[in-house]
């Protein structure tokens, strides 16, 4: 675009001419010469024209460029506030709540916004990549926009899969060094934001910022603290008017991004509700997001909503029963959610691949939590017509989890950290409690539940963070529960706890009883082996204790035998990115690879 620059006679002339930045980055500029141009607006850049053009030179990575111009700037405007006595710790804030001076470099932000887009972004759409330019170049002006952004960086850090370039923290060869430099963004920002009222003016910054504070001290294991900011994110969205249909009344694209925002701590709330037993506060009142809103994102929107279908059921009817503040349950209702929970996704997902594995294992993991509640109510028989009543249904999700999970690589199942494999724990606990206790016809040859528990042992103790943490307490489970069933390949741990009865396990009380997802953490006493007694009701009791007839057991020259043909199992998902829809295979587990 031409930029107007007047002659020394006074007239003026247009000359082609490219702004600083965009000179730098090799880009075309897009502006007029006297407003900021596009491309700065969308990084988050100051725009000038002051550089003396020279010859070209060569093309260089063009965010490493952008990378250099934000540190550059950024100190550029430190220096001038240092100068002129300005910048919010010299002025109406105090010391206290002053930002640490070079805590958070420009290459650290680049490095936990390009993982948070390239990972997290399919299954929590709530931030805009340009939204977040602008706010970098804020960052030095307004704290909320700071908080956002050390928060932001914070909960990456705290995930244990980025991979960051070298030198961009201290010591970054330790193996505590991302989980130490996370906990230090995490306290200051909280320190920081201390500086302004964000709880009498709220903002959609104050939510997304409260909304990974919970994320990472989920993550950390500190559930008290994590359900506090939960608590203070879905209340500043009820202040700012997001449970209202009207408040999406104003601009479009802006609107679309609160609504997912507002959905995804919906949806984030029932899971720990169910995990915790915690209350609702959030209920379905608002629209759902439109596949429409951005075309350019139709397969990621398309699986968000398939989560928030998944877990709208779960409402709080459910979430009384599950704990135990309400009465009212029955059969026939439990048997149409276990009907609707079977029926709530497609045979084809449309959707990325870690979005898939999120809906396949969250899915599975809600059909055991109404089993549970089932059995704890007293509501399951050996002579159910519905499959979902009895008592072998858990053996029915077994097979369908383990079956979908062989069709996803590890690296898409390893993205949703240890809420995964404690969803896995989960239905694998389930599992080993009702192979105890119903008889279970199995030939030497078939596929049964004691090959779907062998291919839980193999999942758990594969993915990151499930051998150190999980796998003890699941071999610790199937020792008591199961004492004549080999393991070959792993040896048992002991793990502190005692026996305990079945009606103590599926006790909607229980606060062991549904730890999982989207932020799972282990519980804190490996889940005691059932006694199956009176919570099955009285056409239980005469039911045989199993024995090595019903439960063949495996040699140690095939500890993990191969999934079905896979012509009997439907396809999992449609990855757009991918030219064919992604089946599962015949082999066992997944690519360690990933």
């Amino acid at each position: 675009m031409p930029f107007i620059m007047p002659d020394p006679a006074g007239s003026s002339s247009a000359v082609k001419r490219a702004c600083d930045c965009c000179h730098k980055r090799k880009v075309k500029c897009i502006g007029d010469g006297t407003r900021p141009c596009k491309n700065c607006t969308a990084a988050g850049l100051t725009c000038t024209y002051n550089a003396i053009p020279q010859k070209k030179g060569p093309k260089g990575s063009r965010a490493k460029v952008i990378s250099e111009l934000r540190e550059t700037q950024r100190q550029t405007q430190l220096a001038a506030r240092a100068r002129h006595g300005l910048g919010f710790e010299a002025s109406q804030y105090a010391t206290a709540f002053s930002r640490t001076p070079e805590l958070l470099s420009m290459e650290l932000i680049t490095s936990c916004v390009d993982y948070f887009f390239a990972k997290m972004y399919p299954t929590q759409p709530i931030i805009h990549r340009q939204k977040v330019g602008e706010t970098i170049g804020q960052m030095e002006n307004s704290i909320e926009a700071y908080c956002l952004l050390v928060s932001l960086c914070a909960y990456m850090l705290i995930q244990p899969n980025l991979n960051l370039p070298a030198g961009i923290i201290p010591d970054q060869d330790s193996p505590q060094a991302k989980l130490n430099m996370g906990q230090t963004l995490l306290e200051e920002a909280l320190r920081v934001r201390k500086g302004y009222d964000y709880v009498e003016s709220p903002s959609v910054w104050s939510i997304i910022t409260s909304f990974f504070f919970f994320g990472s001290y989920f993550c950390l294991d500190k559930h008290n603290t994590a359900w506090f900011h939960l608590r203070e994110a879905t209340t500043l969205a009820q202040l700012l008017g997001m449970h209202e249909e009207s408040h999406y009344a104003t601009d479009v694209v802006e609107a679309a991004r609160r609504r997912r925002l507002y959905w995804l701590l919906f949806v984030t709330e029932r899971a720990y509700a169910l995990q915790r037993h915690r209350p609702l506060t959030l209920h379905a009142t608002v629209g759902l997001p439109q596949l429409n809103d951005d075309p350019a994102e139709t397969a990621e929107l398309n699986g968000f909503i398939h989560l928030v279908n998944l877990f709208k059921p779960f409402d709080d009817s459910f979430v009384g029963l599950w704990n135990k503040a309400r009465v009212g349950c029955s059969t026939e209702w439990l048997a149409r959610l276990q009907n609707q929970l079977s029926d709530a996704l497609p045979t084809y997902l449309h959707c990325t691949e870690s979005q898939a594995v999120d809906l396949r294992t969250s899915q599975q993991w809600l059909r055991t939590m109404v089993w549970q509640l089932s059995i704890s109510h007293g509501y399951l028989s050996s002579a159910a017509q519905e499959s979902a009543m009895s008592f072998k249904y858990p053996i029915e999700i077994s097979r369908d989890l383990i079956a979908q999970s062989s069709g996803f690589s590890q690296g898409s199942m390893e993205i949703h950290g240890i809420g995964l494999v404690e969803k896995l724990f989960d239905v694998a606990c389930t599992l080993t409690d009702v192979m105890s206790c119903v008889p279970f016809e199995q030939h030497t040859f078939e596929y049964g539940p004691r090959d779907y528990l062998n291919q839980f042992l193999s999942l758990i103790s594969t993915l990151r963070g499930g051998q150190q943490r999980y796998l003890p307490l699941l071999l610790s489970k199937i020792n008591d529960t199961l004492p004549t069933m080999p393991m070959p390949g792993y040896s048992m741990v002991s793990v502190p706890g005692g026996r305990g009865r079945i009606d103590e396990i599926y006790d909607s009380s229980n606060p062991n009883s549904g730890d999982s997802t989207p932020f799972g953490s282990p519980p804190p006493q490996p889940v005691a082996p059932p006694l199956f007694q009176s919570a099955f009701g009285e056409d239980f009791k005469s039911l045989p204790a199993p024995t090595s007839t019903g439960y063949p057991m495996m040699t140690s020259a095939a500890p993990f035998p191969a999934l079905p043909a896979a012509s009997a199992i439907p396809p999992l998902y449609q990855d757009p990115a991918r030219s064919a829809f992604s089946n599962v295979t015949g082999q066992a587990g997944f690519d360690p690879t990933g």
